[in-house]
C-alpha cells in the first residue's frame, strides 16, 4: 500500500514550481487531480509528448475545466467538497474572486488542507507583485553572494527559490498539515512565498549565522564556499574538463595534499577566519600551484587517482554523463514509463527513499483535459450533459 493511498488532492499549480508538491503527493499514492484551463482545441500536436514527459505532472489526472463560468466553478467545487488537498499556485486574490478560496472551501469542507503557493505570500506591500526564480533570489540576498567580487553574479538555474524553496516547503508543509489533521480533525490554510523560502533556506548556511551571530555581512568572494580557497574550488584538467574539488575539513585537505605528492600545503587547511574573508596572496598561491598540477592530467586519470585517497574531488559531469554514471544506473535513478501513444517515456525517479511504501512512477504525465469525461461520469453527469459542457467551452 502507497504511504497517500486514499488521499485526495486538487492541484491549480500551472507552472512546474507550483506543480512540485503534487508530483510528491502523487509519487506516494495520492489522487492527484489537475484543474487546467481548457485550450479550446488550440495545443499543437506536436507538443503531446513533450507535454506526457512532464517530470512534475507524472502519476496525475488532468481536467480542463473554466473556473470563471459559473458552470465550470459548481463543478470545481462538488470536487473540493471530498478533497483533501487543494494545490493553488495563482496571485493572491484570484481564488478569492472565483470565490474558491481558503475561506470558500473550509466552509464547505473543513477538513481541506489549503496551500496557496505565490511569489511574496498572501500578505505584504509586495504580494501583487509579478517575479521569478531570479528576482526571488535578488531580493533573498542570496544572488549577492553567487560568483566573484567585483563583477556582476553568476545567474544560477532556478533550482533554489523555485524548486528547493517553494516546492520542497510546499510539499513538507502539506505532509505536516495532513499529518495535524489526523488529530484535529481539521484543515488550514498553507501560505508559502518563494521568496519567504528562499530566505529560509539562505538561513541555514554558514553566511548567514555569521551575519546573525557577529553582525559580519558576507559578500561575494568571500567564505569557506566562495571558490578562493584551495580546498574548495573548480580546477580545469588537461582536456579542458573541470574537477570539483571540496575538501573543507582538514583531514579531507591533508588527503589531498598527500595525493598530489604536497605534504606543505597542508598548512592551508580551512580555519574559522576563511569565513569572513576570501583567500590572501599566499593561499591564491596554493590554488595556482594545485591548478598547474591538475592541468597535468585528463579528467578520467584524476578521477581514477582520487579514488584511491578518501577526497572529496568529482568530475564536473555534462548530462549525458550523468546518466551514464555507473551509480547513477545502480540507485536505479532513471526510469521508463510506457506510454499507449509515445512508446517509452523516461523519468528520474523519486528520491524519497521510503523502504516499506516507496514512490512509484506508474503513469507519465497527462494531456491536458485527458480526464475530463472520466471524472464529470463519476460525478454522475451523463454524455448528453458533458457534451453540452463541452460545446459551451466549459470543459476539454
Amino acid at each position: 500500500m502507497s504511504a497517500l493511498q486514499g488521499f485526495s488532492v486538487l492541484e491549480l499549480g500551472r507552472v512546474p514550481p507550483a506543480e512540485l508538491p503534487g508530483m510528491f503527493l502523487a509519487d506516494m499514492g495520492a489522487d492527484v487531480l489537475k484543474i487546467d484551463t481548457p485550450t479550446r482545441g488550440q495545443r499543437p500536436s506536436d507538443t503531446d509528448r513533450f507535454e506526457a514527459q512532464s517530470h512534475t505532472n507524472r502519476n496525475k489526472r488532468s481536467m480542463a475545466i473554466d473556473l470563471k463560468h459559473p458552470q465550470g466553478l459548481a463543478i470545481f467545487l462538488r470536487l473540493a467538497r471530498e478533497a483533501d488537498v487543494i494545490i493553488e499556485g495563482f496571485r493572491p486574490g484570484t481564488m478569492r474572486r472565483l470565490d474558491a478560496d481558503y475561506e470558500s472551501i473550509a466552509s464547505i469542507n473543513p477538513r481541506i488542507v489549503y496551500c496557496s503557493m505565490s511569489g511574496f505570500g498572501q500578505a505584504g506591500p509586495y504580494r501583487s507583485r509579478p517575479a521569478h526564480d531570479l528576482n526571488f533570489l535578488a531580493l533573498s540576498g542570496a544572488l549577492s553572494l553567487w560568483g566573484d567580487a567585483g563583477r556582476a553574479p553568476d545567474v544560477p538555474l532556478n533550482l533554489v527559490a523555485d524548486y528547493g524553496g517553494a516546492g520542497m516547503h510546499a510539499a513538507l508543509a502539506i505532509a505536516f498539515a495532513l499529518l495535524e489533521r489526523e488529530r484535529s480533525g481539521q484543515g488550514q490554510h498553507i501560505d508559502i512565498a518563494y521568496l519567504d523560502t528562499s530566505i529560509a533556506l539562505l538561513a541555514a548556511t554558514p553566511n548567514m549565522r555569521r551575519y546573525f551571530s557577529d553582525g559580519y555581512e558576507p559578500t561575494a568572494g568571500e567564505g569557506v564556499f566562495s571558490g578562493t580557497y584551495p580546498y574548495y574550488t573548480l580546477y580545469e584538467t588537461r582536456d579542458r574538463r573541470w574537477l570539483s574539488v571540496a575538501c573543507s575539513e582538514p583531514a579531507l585537505w591533508h588527503n589531498f595534499c598527500n595525493a598530489l605528492d604536497r605534504p606543505k600545503w597542508v598548512e592551508f587547511e580551512r580555519r574559522a577566519e576563511h569565513y569572513t574573508r576570501s583567500a590572501n596572496a599566499r593561499e591564491a598561491e596554493v590554488c595556482d600551484g594545485v591548478a598547474k598540477i591538475i592541468r597535468t592530467r585528463d579528467s578520467a586519470e584524476w578521477e581514477q587517482h582520487f579514488a584511491k585517497h578518501d577526497v572529496c574531488v568529482a568530475p564536473v559531469r555534462k548530462v549525458s554523463e550523468m546518466l551514464a554514471d555507473p551509480h547513477v544506473r545502480a540507485r536505479s535513478l532513471i526510469r521508463d514509463v510506457e506510454h499507449p501513444t509515445h512508446g517509452p517515456l523516461r523519468f528520474v525517479d523519486s528520491a524519497l527513499g521510503l523502504a516499506r511504501t516507496p514512490a512509484l512512477i506508474n503513469t507519465p504525465a497527462p494531456h491536458t483535459g485527458e480526464h475530463t469525461q472520466e471524472v464529470l461520469r463519476t460525478l454522475g453527469l451523463n454524455p448528453s450533459e458533458i457534451a453540452r459542457l463541452r460545446d459551451q467551452a466549459i470543459i476539454d
